[in-house]
This record gives structure tokens, sequence and C-alpha cells, in this order.
């Protein structure tokens, strides 16, 4: 009896630690005390394709960064709240943080190469146009098209396959800008040639899709700041969203303090000179600028922040295409624009373009109102000069050299222009 009354009080005990082992794991802080080597749950972040755009390669930009979004070593910012909710796709460009090491995080801007209204129309046009149909395969669809049947037989990208095309980057193609592309294109391992030989079917239809929508990414790759050129670092894309440096558009600044005013103003008017004059013998202008164009990093460093309106002529080989051979239109010249939208003639665009383009839409915005007189009297007459298109005898260089002159001694040198502190303190060009 004694044996069996053990064995009862035996089970109760078991039972009743049972019980108290359930208790503490449904009370995370005390199975946390209790147990401090339990490994913490962390939270799943759920992605959709259609969120990314991966639903629609390869007819998308690339996969190369994919890998960073699950892995979650890059956030959004909506991440860091309490409810972990993805931003909603209808947005065009996001906030984010990128890690390499878990531990150290830094702000990326995350893009669409176009709005979600715009790649969705896209889309329908393609199926529609194409294949007679709502609703079809992208990739089934654009494979079938003479250009793109042309590309796959292509050993290498000359200017009659990029003909048509709405990027103003290959408005004036040159073979030594197309011979670049394919040599630098960062979407597949570098193989450092010219052909296309190292470029699957995918890889190629991938391209040709970036080109035909945007070619924003495809300049900062092709043109990377670690070189010296004007734009923020590219590091990857995912589906339809390109993932870059952050900046801050322009126009958060045009408010700021007149010595900071003076500081941006004078870095694009150097930006506009390097666009004219590099050792690579590239002429670059914008067909359109607005406050978005231009971008500011956090050390006070301008760039182009928007390259999706920038031409390039090659001054060293010129246009490859006549004007009229860029009259050529296909499914892939209107993707995200109007198919009766008419090129700009190469010969049209003459040095000053861009120059009183920024002085017409962006300079006023910045300094006006910003300096005593009679200094901003000045800065008011020259504008005004500059956005009526400058004295025919007077060059680019001379009309730089002049609002530079008024603009350098209104600047000043402390810790908030990081990009040139405390070099500033130490030299006459400052």
């Amino acid at each position: 009896m004694g044996h069996w009354i053990c064995c009862l009080c035996s089970r109760v005990a078991d039972s009743l630690m049972l019980l108290l082992v359930l208790a503490l794991s449904c009370n995370p802080s005390t199975a946390a005390t209790a147990s401090p080597s339990a490994p913490h749950t962390k939270p799943s972040y759920s992605f959709g394709r259609t969120f990314l755009g991966l639903d629609k390669c390869n007819a998308c930009i690339g996969t190369s960064i994919c890998k960073k979004f699950f892995k979650e070593e890059i956030r959004f910012d909506t991440w860091l709240s309490s409810h972990l909710k993805l931003p909603p796709s209808y947005l065009l460009s996001y906030s984010g943080n990128y890690t390499d090491d878990a531990k150290s995080w830094r702000l990326v801007d995350i893009t669409r190469l176009t709005s979600k209204y715009r790649h969705d129309r896209a889309d329908k046009r393609i199926c529609t146009s194409l294949l007679k149909t709502k609703t079809c395969s992208l990739e089934h669809a654009l494979r079938r098209t003479q250009r793109f049947q042309k590309w796959l037989r292509a050993k290498r990208l000359t200017p009659d396959l990029v003909q048509g095309l709405p990027s103003p980057m290959l408005r004036c193609p040159s073979q030594r800008l197309l011979d670049r592309i394919v040599r630098r294109y960062a979407e597949v391992p570098d193989a450092g040639s010219i052909y296309m030989d190292h470029l699957t079917d995918r890889d190629k239809l991938r391209l040709l899709y970036t080109l035909s929508v945007n070619s924003h990414p495809i300049l900062l790759q092709i043109f990377p700041d670690v070189e010296g050129w004007p734009f923020p670092r590219y590091l990857g894309s995912c589906g339809r969203l390109v993932v870059s440096a952050s900046t801050r558009p322009l126009r958060d600044f045009y408010n700021a303090a007149p010595e900071v005013a003076a500081d941006l103003a004078l870095q694009l008017l150097a930006v506009l000179r390097s666009m004219g004059t590099n050792d690579l013998n590239y002429f670059f202008y914008f067909t359109h600028v607005d406050a978005g164009t231009f971008g500011v990093f956090s050390n006070g460093h301008l760039f182009i922040r928007d390259a999706s309106t920038l031409g390039i002529i090659d001054k060293e080989e010129g246009s490859q295409l006549i004007d009229g051979q860029q009259e050529y239109k296909d499914i892939f010249s209107c993707l995200t624009v109007d198919c009766q939208s008419a090129f700009v003639s190469c010969n049209s665009i003459r040095e000053k373009h861009s120059l009183v383009m920024v002085c017409q839409e962006l300079l006023p915005k910045l300094l006006k109102g910003k300096f005593l007189q009679p200094v901003q009297e000045k800065i008011d007459s020259f504008l005004q000069h500059c956005a009526d298109g400058l004295a025919d005898d007077q060059g680019i260089n001379e009309a730089v050299a002049e609002l530079a002159e008024i603009l350098k001694p209104l600047r000043s040198c402390d810790s908030r222009f990081a990009y040139r502190y405390p070099d500033c303190k130490y030299s006459d060009k400052y």
C-alpha cells in the first residue's frame, strides 16, 4: 500500500513539474530568466514576389541583391516599427537601411524605375499588342519580338539594336558607349569583354528591358562613383526595385542657410562643368531637370540623384545613328512613354543646354532672397541672363566662372560640409 502511495506521489510530482515548465514557457520574461540560453525567435518578414516585381522576371531589372532582402540585410524604414509591415507598393521610392555585417547600417534609396501604375499599363500593352490577350507571360511575349531575336543572335551590342529606344542615353549612341554598357553591366559576373558571350538569354532580356524603361541604373553602373562620376553608388536590383546609396533631394535645401545654398550652387556648377568636360570625352546633357534630379549626401556632397533624363553624346566617336534611324519604333520604344513622342535631334543639343535649364528651374529656388545687396542683385541678374539662353558669344565655361566668382566668398568652412572639411581650412581653393 505504501509503495502504491509513493508511486502516486511521484506521478503527481512529475505532472506538477510539467505544468510548471509549460507555465514558464508561456511567460516570455520568466522563461528568459529561467533559461537564458533559450534562442530568441526572430520575427519573419514576408515578401510577396509581386511587391518586388520578381513575378515579372525576366521582364525586370535583375536579381543581384535579392538575397539581401530575404536575409533582412536590407530593411525598409517601416520594418523598424512594431507592426513590421512592408510599405505600399504604389510608391515610387522608399527609404531603407542596408548592412554587410548585421551591426552597422547605412541609409539607402530603394526605387522603382517607373510608377507601379505605369509598369502595370506597360505589362498590359505587351500582352494586348503582341499576343492579343489581356494577360500573358511577359517574357514569352517579349522573346518573340523581332528586336529581341536580333539581340539573341548578336555577338556585340550595336547601334541598330538600340535604335528607337526611348532612353535619352541612347538617342545618339556610339559604339564606344555601347561597349561600355556590356563590359560594365553589373547584373552579370564581370567578364570585362565588349562581346555579349557572357550574357545568357535571360541577361539580354533584362538589359534590354531596363534600357527600354529607364536607363538610370545602367548609368550608375557604367559611370561609377568610385571613379569620380557624380552619381550615387549602385548596390543592386531585385525584380523591379533598384537599391542605391541614399541622398536627400535638392528640394529639401531650398530653405537652407545662405552659406549652404552657396555651397550647393557651386557644386551644381562643378557637376555641369564635368558633364561637358571629362577625361572620357563624353558630353552629358539633361532633357529635363526638377527638384529631384540632384541629391545631397549626409556629408554635404551633391550628386545627380536621378539620371533617367541624361543624354550622352560621344565627342570622340560621334553618333552612329542618323536622325532618321531614330524614328524606328516597336513595343520596346513605348513601354513607359507615349509611342508618338518625338526624338530630340542629336544635332540640336548645344553646350549650354543643361546650364540654361538649371538656371531656369533650380538655381533661382536655391538662391532667391538669400544674400544682402548688391550681391543678391548680381546673382539675380546673372540667373535671368542665363535663363534667357546666355549671349551667343558667351561660352558655358565663362558663364559658369562668372557665377562661381560671385558665390565663392559666400560659402563657409565648417563641419557641416564634411565632404571638404577640414581640407578647406588649409587650402586657398576654398
